[in-house]
């Protein structure tokens, strides 16, 4: 059978790019080797937000219930039932994509996808059986895969990547984790919320190293209130399996060498591209697809998205690049856009999220800025929900008051980011933001506060 495009991957990025090309009449297959939603929603974003919901509540009911005037007994953990429900919504939401697929006529396969030629893509199903299918276009949409050190072998149960530490049949009372990107933050958070002890070691000087400088101390400071032990600027010299444990020889910041044991250590310091198999397939020196400005590839006929061509590796910024790429592909009059103001989220708690420029990029740079930040302990509805840590903070142009970069820290800001975003998008002012309502008593006030704060003329301040 002969389609206009054959789709590798069914994740963020595959999915999204095989139902756009549908919706514009095209004749479409997707090609997944496992469950339709891709790492993301299988073993990514969504499970991990499951059960963060689940660590949310546990901890709520253990150490706040009196606050909101509750009296509970004594609490208990069913460890089994909190990841099935997260496997559950997985499975329900993987699901969905397939009814989407039938909705739009996108036929899909199972299988392990190879490039054989310009238009043509070899299947092996799991029981060996080999299909060849055709199409005018390929979209590579492979994604990547957790990133592994050779001298920390995974072996599933004492040192584990992220995909073992979302079905630990038994939840560990100590873990070492290794990388504060929002994969091991994100982890920690959850395991710390059901009582094991976390142990956070980054080698860079802050935990979400990516982020703004005063987001990073406010997120170290949280976390160590909280319980968890961080530890930036640490080198993990090794690793030694004991069996049931494992030993980590950590060298501190201050020059301190110490062990750690733990009964698990979680490796989370990234992820590397997965490439199908494709002859003369031209590749960067650090293994992404290179593509153009319209995400082709060097061979013809062939275009790749996504987390496998490198870029912000974010499953948002892979469907984007899909839509893009798809509407290019079948419109020549279309110009494809890249990614350019793209949010960032880590769903601890306090949530984190960010948009643009860092203060420590705009420094390096010689911009000149101004600063606006306002804390939620002076916003009614943070104060009324209990929910009072963190802050927002917005840089903006000195001269013309264009918004260079948003940071904020606090309960729902990876849902309040979408605005300081918007902004950036429609190069809003200060004067634009300002002039904007809004509704109260909510969190979003902040921004309004942060706004004017900037002018030095904040009114709850």
């Amino acid at each position: 059978m002969s389609y206009d495009l054959i789709v590798i991957g069914g994740g963020p990025a595959g999915y999204v790019g095989a139902i756009r090309a549908a919706q514009l009449g095209k004749r479409v297959v997707c090609v997944e080797r496992d469950r339709m939603g891709g790492t993301c929603l299988n073993w990514g974003c969504i499970p991990t937000k499951a059960l963060l919901k689940n660590g949310e509540v546990y901890n709520t009911m253990a150490k706040k219930a009196a606050e909101y005037g509750i009296s509970v007994g004594e609490l208990s953990v069913d460890w089994p039932a909190v990841i099935a429900r997260s496997r559950q919504i997985s499975e329900r939401l993987s699901n969905g994509i397939s009814f989407l697929f039938k909705k739009n006529k996108v036929d899909s396969v199972v299988g392990e996808a190879r490039i054989v030629a310009s238009g043509k893509v070899e299947v092996t199903a799991a029981d060996g059986s080999v299909s060849l299918l055709e199409g005018a276009n390929i979209l590579i949409a492979t994604g990547a895969r957790t990133r592994e050190v050779p001298a920390f072998p995974f072996n599933g149960k004492t040192i584990i990547g992220s995909k073992d530490a979302l079905v630990m049949p038994q939840r560990p009372e100590s873990m070492i984790v290794i990388g504060s990107g929002a994969i091991g933050t994100e982890l920690s958070y959850v395991y710390h919320c059901f009582g094991t002890k976390v142990t956070l070691v980054e080698a860079l000087p802050r935990i979400l190293p990516n982020e703004d400088d005063e987001v990073c101390t406010a997120m170290e400071r949280a976390f160590k209130k909280q319980g968890i032990t961080c530890m930036a600027g640490a080198k993990v010299d090794s690793l030694r399996d004991n069996g049931d444990s494992v030993t980590a020889t950590i060298t501190a910041k201050n020059g301190k060498v110490q062990e750690i044991t733990a009964d698990v250590c979680l490796v989370a310091i990234g992820v590397v591209p997965v490439v199908p198999e494709a002859n003369g397939l031209e590749l960067t020196e650090r293994g992404f697809i290179k593509v153009d400005e319209r995400y082709r590839t060097n061979i013809s006929g062939v275009y790749a998205v996504g987390d496998c061509i490198g870029g912000i590796m974010l499953a948002h910024t892979a469907s984007y690049e899909a839509e893009q790429a798809v509407e290019g592909m079948f419109d020549s009059e279309h110009t494809p856009l890249h990614p350019v103001h793209v949010p960032g989220c880590t769903y601890c708690h306090p949530q984190v999220a960010s948009v643009g420029k860092r203060e420590r990029e705009l420094r390096e740079a010689g911009v000149e800025y101004r600063v606006g930040k306002f804390p939620f302990m002076a916003i009614g509805k943070a104060v009324a929900t209990g929910e009072t840590e963190g802050f927002v903070k917005l840089l903006f142009g000195k001269e013309h008051g264009e918004l260079l970069g948003a940071h904020i820290v606090g309960d729902t800001a990876t849902e309040m980011i979408a605005t300081p975003e918007l902004a950036m998008n429609s190069e809003l002012t200060d004067a634009d933001m300002n002039a904007m309502i809004y509704a109260h008593p909510t969190l979003s006030e902040a921004i309004h506060e942060a706004v004017l704060a900037a002018d030095g003329r904040a009114i709850h301040a």
